[in-house]
């Protein structure tokens, strides 16, 4: 690997950004693309699936051959509300290889009794999240049903541009909740950005079944990132 190659890939996983080491198996040449970066024809739409699936994978394009190593961020969950749909879906974000955090200011909540083995912060949201900043690689998941709690760590993820965010409650709640971010300065494009109801329409009903749809939407927007706008746009 060319030193600075290495050197610009380090400082991206430093700021956990998504790079792509793209090595020429001709003649043993590399450069690493950031994703976002402009890569056309079929080398670039074999870039763009590599940084969607997070696989590395050999590729045959206009007689030449390609290795495309893939560095993605560890994709990070972060959930306000200690509630019972977090206690479900705690060990099933961690099965499914997602870094979990909770928050919720309400010490009766948030307790390790309730979330052994959970990165869990008994403070508001606003707090935590100035501390350890939401990124693009990060979803949220507010589920208090408090505005108080919610709004801030919502507005955090709009402004991160955070790749999943979702607010538990119904559309009528969801509607009093966009007149308050509105209010709050965002705009109605970033607010459309927030899945609510969350989760994935599944008729889930108990707390363990509306995880299940919680994780299923993450997961989706995880695998999708950036493929909505391009079909828009075509």
């Amino acid at each position: 690997m060319d030193p600075l190659s290495l050197k610009k890939l380090n400082a991206l996983r430093r700021e956990r950004r998504a790079a792509v080491l793209l090595t020429d198996l001709g003649d043993g040449r590399d450069r690493v693309i950031r994703e976002g970066d402009t890569v056309a024809g079929a080398l670039g739409e074999a870039v763009a699936r590599a940084f969607r699936s997070g696989r590395s994978a050999t590729v045959e394009i206009d007689g030449r051959s390609f290795f495309l190593n893939v560095h993605l961020p560890a994709p990070r969950l972060v959930v306000i509300g200690a509630v019972h749909i977090s206690q479900a879906l705690a060990p099933m974000a961690r099965i499914a290889g997602f870094d979990l955090t909770v928050i919720d200011p309400r010490t009766a909540f948030a307790s390790p009794e309730r979330f052994p083995d959970v990165t869990l912060h008994a403070e508001w949201p606003d707090e935590v999240l100035a501390r350890a900043p939401l990124d693009a690689y990060t979803a949220l998941a507010a589920l208090t049903h408090d505005p108080k709690i919610d709004d801030p760590a919502l507005l955090a993820a709009l402004k991160a541009e955070c790749f999943y965010i979702g607010a538990l409650g119904s559309r009528k709640t969801h509607a009093r909740r966009v007149e308050r971010l509105l209010a709050a300065g965002a705009s109605s494009e970033a607010i459309d950005r927030i899945e609510a109801p969350i989760g994935l329409d599944i008729g889930a009903a108990s707390p363990a079944e509306i995880a299940v749809a919680v994780l299923g939407s993450v997961i989706a927007a995880l695998r999708s990132r950036g493929l909505v706008a391009k079909e828009e746009a075509a």
